[in-house]
């Protein structure tokens, strides 16, 4: 179990968090400059000991995944507004890469501290955010948050939606 800083985690979750942070660029179909940023992956530490990491591609794609095992997948099959949100993330992501640092290291957070990390082929570059604490002198930094807090608001709306399609299909 966690120390005070430390989220539990299952053997699912790290599995998962390991593939999203490794995962080609050569899947798309697309050609991809070395610091065209095709994926992002962010760690959010939430209140009540939960660890959540949302992974978003460049084609829409956005999923939610938590350190208890659970997840939230498939949603861009679905919903035209999640993939808009997504892509507008990782299009948006190259601009924060000058104030990013290049990494091989993928140590969860600790404590409140969020980490966002960003997939190129030239390597997987780090920003970390103190979510509320973002001065106005980081315009990438402010863009990027609000950009990716957008992609969990129609997350949120697309699992609500969800939800509620299956209590009519079970009424």
């Amino acid at each position: 179990m966690a120390t005070s800083d430390r989220y539990p985690v299952t053997q699912k979750y790290l599995m998962t968090r390991a593939q999203a942070l490794s995962f080609p660029a050569n899947f798309f179909e697309m050609k991809f400059g070395k610091k065209d940023v095709y994926g992002v992956v962010i760690d959010m530490p939430m209140p009540g000991n939960i660890l959540t990491t949302m992974v978003c591609f460049i084609n829409g794609a956005a999923n939610l995944y938590f350190n208890n095992g659970g997840e939230y997948v498939g949603a861009s099959q679905k919903y035209r507004s999640l993939v808009q949100a997504a892509n507008a993330l990782v299009v948006n992501a190259a601009q924060i890469i000058p104030k990013a640092t290049k990494t091989k290291q993928f140590d969860l957070p600790k404590g409140r501290t969020q980490f966002v990390y960003l997939l190129t082929k030239n390597g997987t570059y780090k920003v970390e955010f103190q979510p509320g604490l973002i001065p106005e002198t980081e315009p990438e930094k402010r863009t990027l948050y609000v950009l990716y807090q957008r992609v969990l608001a129609e997350l949120r709306n697309c699992q609500l939606r969800d939800d509620m399609e299956a209590r009519k299909a079970n009424k």
